[in-house]
């Protein structure tokens, strides 16, 4: 831990001035939803402390950017492709950039966290050696996106949080390199804990909601209606949709819409003509498939492409 702080702090005037080259903002006690809902983020980091009664549940959706959330009271499960995790204080869960999510708070107790969003290309380029961002890689590759720091690990963890947010409040010179220098702290922390974290609290889903899921995402170009999903786990058309709605707190249409979305993105940015990015993602009128693609990354499909 100490040689890989170590060199952190070596590289700290690089870092200084890479950091002084690229406009940014760190934010404290805002709503998550002040930044830009397009799923672009326009700093190197973002980073949210917040506590509230309600919270803001939003249905499946992904960013252009990873992110951490760190549950330090209050109930909420998040949904994270196909695995539900119920998050206790202390957890961490780790969200690589692309892939689908979705929070279900329990309101009626106070819900607070910290939401870290984080521009993973930025840190890979600032300090390559450290491999900062192998900790969302690893959580994606192995389908585990919840750390549970034991005792001493999370004694690291609360230092790390209450070093970086009194950074955040020091006006002196020298203060932002500071914590940006801590948040990748933070990242060698969360990536030492990856492999030795306990196994994570989940449950899966209903064996019937795990096939449908298993199914949409093999066959994005093919009719995906309601009525065709339901006859794959034979059931009723209602029954299926009640299902549905209850094991992932999303409907079939909004869930089948955003995968579209996301596989098609991933053929645009791969090259393919975006007529052809539609169709291979289920979309089979054009103008529909623009405005969901507009709506949801904030550019044109073809802007994307460019």
């Amino acid at each position: 831990m100490q040689s890989k702080l170590y060199m952190v702090l070596e590289t700290l005037q690089k870092v200084r001035y890479n950091f002084s080259n690229c406009k940014r903002e760190v934010l404290v006690m805002e709503s998550e939803g002040s930044v830009s809902r397009e799923g672009y983020l326009k700093e190197n980091y973002h980073y949210f402390h917040l506590k509230d009664t309600a919270g803001q549940e939003r249905d499946f959706h992904f960013h252009e950017f990873d992110k951490l959330v760190l549950l330090l009271s209050g109930r909420v499960d998040y949904v994270v492709e196909n695995v539900s995790y119920e998050l206790e204080p202390w957890t961490v869960l780790l969200i690589k950039h692309h892939t689908i999510h979705k929070a279900l708070i329990d309101k009626t107790e106070p819900y607070e966290r910290i939401i870290v969003y984080l521009d993973g290309k930025y840190f890979e380029r600032a300090m390559p050696e450290a491999r900062l961002m192998d900790c969302f890689a690893r959580a994606d590759r192995s389908g585990r996106h919840l750390l549970v720091p034991d005792k001493r690990q999370r004694r690291e963890l609360e230092a790390g949080i209450q070093a970086f947010e009194q950074a955040m409040a020091d006006p002196r010179f020298g203060a932002r390199a500071m914590r940006d220098t801590l948040m990748m702290q933070l990242l060698i922390l969360l990536g030492m804990m990856v492999p030795a974290a306990p196994e994570r609290t989940e449950h899966r889903y209903d064996a019937k909601i795990e096939h449908v899921l298993s199914y949409i995402n093999e066959n994005l170009s093919r009719e995906l209606s309601v009525d065709a999903l339901a006859e794959q786990v034979f059931l009723s058309k209602y029954h299926f949709m009640r299902l549905f709605k209850a094991q992932t707190g999303s409907t079939v249409h909004a869930y089948v819409r955003q995968k579209r979305l996301l596989w098609a993105a991933r053929l645009i940015r791969e090259g393919a003509p975006v007529n052809k990015a539609a169709v291979d993602s289920g979309f089979s009128d054009y103008s529909a498939f623009h405005r969901a693609f507009r709506e949801s990354f904030g550019v044109s499909p073809g802007q994307l492409k460019k």
